[in-house]
């Protein structure tokens, strides 16, 4: 088997592959001794041959084993460590800034039935209420795998409070799931990246209201920006941001190529694009629709109260059989 000095280096390099490196080392060194010596001592050559079979299988196992180790930790290492909830009013005023909140609630309510890690990023509401707009980290083991199907357009239909005649409006909301890796897939220039900075608004005390803590980066090659206003400090408002700013880039990133290879998206439930209609609320009805597996469920209050488990289950499998069948 042909060692490549390239990959021997990566592995001597990695923190999971080094012990069996060096291991890999002393056996090389002991091999190249016992060619030595079969080479000067015939006597000894039958014996040396034994020791140079021996030694070349064990490193040929090692080796094996190292491209095993660096492959599953380049797995390990693509994989969302998190996502990046965002929710926008859509169509319907009032009424769509409050269900665009009802949604953020159910997410987070889901991961704290998950033991998921979250954290606000930003928060921008309507004057009668809810959200025009918000962002939140959500951290944990197979976030990004549970939500990813959760981006696009979600509907609600119910008659409003202020509604008088007692008449039936629709109303929508946007939803993303944005991943976050610990190796991104796309590489930011700092030249390519405009930061600004200004005070937090709302409740938070009076540190919110002397300090520039907000930061707001903008893209400047794509026109993309994000703000990160909820952190007591603007370092970490800035950490916050960049994770945002890159997951966004790398949906970008993601979608181009989709485009490209259009057939691969022939196994998905739905394109993930956010314009994407996905999901109707009949509250008068109590039941829930996603439309891409044409599935319903009666259960609004519990699901919008983040009793997300068969819903998100129900689409997990037929993405599954839409890649088999693909």
């Amino acid at each position: 088997m042909e060692f490549k000095d390239t990959q021997l280096t990566l592995f001597r390099e990695h923190h999971k592959t080094q012990f069996l490196a060096g291991q890999f080392d002393g056996y090389r060194r002991k091999l190249e001794d016992a060619r030595a010596l079969a080479a000067s001592d015939p006597e000894m050559a039958e014996l040396a041959q034994e020791e140079i079979d021996s030694l070349s299988e064990q490193m040929t196992g090692l080796y094996k084993e190292m491209e095993r180790i660096l492959e599953a930790s380049k797995v390990e290492e693509a994989k969302p460590y998190g996502v990046i909830l965002e929710v926008r009013a859509g169509v319907g005023g009032e009424e769509a800034a409050l269900f665009a909140e009802e949604l953020a609630h159910m997410y987070l309510k889901y991961a704290e039935r998950k033991g998921w890690r979250t954290a606000t990023a930003s928060e921008y509401r309507a004057a009668q209420g809810g959200y025009k707009e918000a962002s939140f980290e959500i951290l944990g083991n197979d976030v990004y795998d549970e939500l990813k199907l959760e981006t696009g357009v979600h509907r609600v239909q119910r008659i409003p409070v202020t509604e008088k005649a007692g008449r039936i409006h629709t109303s929508t909301a946007s939803v993303a799931i944005l991943p976050m890796r610990k190796t991104p897939s796309v590489e930011i220039n700092a030249s390519d990246i405009e930061m600004e900075f200004s005070r937090s608004g709302g409740a938070g005390g009076q540190n919110v209201n002397k300090v520039e803590t907000a930061v707001r980066l903008i893209h400047k090659p794509t026109g993309i920006d994000v703000r990160c206003q909820s952190g007591r400090s603007q370092l970490k408002n800035r950490e916050m941001a960049m994770a945002m700013l890159t997951a966004k880039l790398e949906v970008l990133h993601e979608e181009e190529e989709a485009r490209k290879h259009a057939a691969v998206r022939k196994a998905q439930i739905g394109t993930g694009d956010r314009s994407e209609k996905i999901r109707t609320y009949n509250v008068p009805q109590n039941r829930i629709t996603d439309h891409r597996i044409k599935e319903s469920w009666h259960a609004i209050e519990a699901i919008l109260g983040g009793d997300l488990t068969d819903v998100v289950a129900s689409l997990k499998a037929a993405a599954n059989e839409a890649a088999i069948a693909e």
